[in-house]
């Protein structure tokens, strides 16, 4: 019974450490908006969102559990430069964009509705402090998180559960017009993906460090459960925020922005102290992530510059001052200048982690080549469209199939692994 009780505390604080580190604060605001323009099919743009910000993130620690190794072994089989430049580019993304987000995110929430002060001087304050901590490395920022996503958790599930028992299920029609692939596209903005690539190995130290004498395959058990468990959770979340923005369809103008809206959504559904005290907790948690995104994008360029500590600190030095330069901007335009980024780095940090979950016969070092030239190319396409080059490519989208919902890269992708597979088997 002991070692029950012991085995389930276990999975517990694994997959409490798991949520933790992909329950971004400024994650939050993506769902009830989705959800108010998703109405009646709010379900299927639930799906759509969650098999992006959810169930792939926990397949990129599921591929984590396997390699036991940091980000530049996830693309290592197509080759070293790739990797290097494959994670210089994830560091570079997350610095730009992921991380301004949550300053832009604090100054709507916990400054703009109770201070007149420009979001300038916001982004100024934020990333100074930012750069006190990540020079300094402070544990406080650890104990804060660990109380911090408990109390989130629980006004997020007063906020859904009062909505779903105080409304009528009575929706508004959708105004999407392809809901799942929607839901696929606003879930790469959660960055969650990237975000299992670039920290999940954490994930993977501290089991190592609690587990020393456990065995792999224990270890990957804990990891499966734990991982499932945490996703279970996310999915309940983003699940219940999306129906909860659906149900309050008619209360807000339709032009509201995704901060407005979810402060809106907790003083309709808690009263006006309990949106105070949310924008407050997520205004700390969104610091906690800025500090650990500079801390980590710094680390790692310290450590192929054979830790140079000159090196650690221009790299925080300039990821502040891109977060400043970012952060002053409104969060819509963060997630709108984001888009072009992310239709080109999901598509192959998607297939990395596929690729790095399957069993190691079906993926050989041929497989991981073919398969992420193939996803670059047919990515390239979404990648032009997000930037405004839509109606000039509609003759070559209609050649790749679901190239309309920005998907274009999924069956030629899923074609070649099946091919090269084929070949390789046929030369043994």
């Amino acid at each position: 019974m002991y070692l029950i009780r012991k085995e389930t505390k276990e999975v517990l604080v694994t997959a409490f450490a798991l949520f933790s580190l992909f329950f971004g604060a400024g994650n939050l605001i993506l769902p009830p908006l989705l959800g108010n323009q998703s109405g009646d099919l709010w379900w299927l743009v639930a799906l759509g969102f969650c098999a992006s910000a959810v169930l792939i993130p926990i397949m990129g620690i599921m591929a984590h559990a396997k390699l036991q190794g940091t980000i530049f072994d996830f693309g290592k089989k197509v080759s070293p430069t790739f990797s290097l430049v494959y994670s210089l580019l994830i560091y570079a993304i997350s610095i730009s964009l992921p991380s301004p987000r949550t300053a832009a995110v604090t100054h709507e929430m916990a400054i703009e509705p109770f201070f007149n002060s420009p979001p300038l001087l916001t982004s100024i304050i934020y990333f100074s402090l930012v750069f006190v901590f990540v020079i300094n490395r402070s544990k406080i920022l650890n104990i804060l998180g660990k109380l911090l996503t408990p109390a989130i958790i629980l006004i997020l599930f007063l906020i859904i559960g009062t909505a779903i028992f105080s409304y009528d299920f009575a929706f508004d029609e959708t105004v999407f017009q392809n809901p799942f692939s929607e839901g696929i596209l606003e879930g790469y903005q959660t960055f969650d993906a990237i975000g299992a690539v670039v920290v999940g190995g954490v994930i993977i130290i501290s089991i190592n460090l609690r587990k020393k004498e456990a065995t792999y395959e224990e270890k990957k058990m804990l990891i499966r459960r734990s991982g499932w468990l945490a996703g279970l959770s996310l999915f309940l979340i983003y699940a219940g925020l999306i129906v909860t923005g659906a149900l309050m369809h008619g209360e807000f103008s339709a032009d509201i922005s995704r901060t407005a809206l979810l402060g809106g959504i907790s003083t309709k559904t808690l009263g006006g102290t309990a949106n105070w005290f949310l924008s407050i907790l997520v205004s700390l948690a969104c610091f906690t992530t800025a500090v650990g995104i500079v801390t980590g994008t710094a680390d790692f360029i310290k450590y192929r510059f054979h830790d140079s500590q000159t090196v650690y600190l221009t790299t925080a030095i300039l990821g502040c001052i891109l977060g400043i330069v970012m952060g002053q901007f409104n969060v819509g335009y963060i997630i709108a200048v984001a888009l072009p980024a992310l239709m080109f780095i999901y598509p192959i940090t998607i297939v990395l982690i596929l690729l790095n979950i399957v069993p190691d016969k079906l993926a050989s070092q041929k497989v991981f080549r073919a398969v992420v030239l193939t996803t670059i190319i047919f990515s390239i396409p979404d990648f032009l469209g997000s930037i405004g080059f839509a109606e000039a490519l509609s003759y070559v989208q209609g050649f790749i199939p679901l190239s309309t919902y920005s998907l274009g890269w999924v069956l030629p992708a899923g074609a070649v692994f099946a091919m090269v597979n084929v070949l390789d088997k046929e030369q043994t």
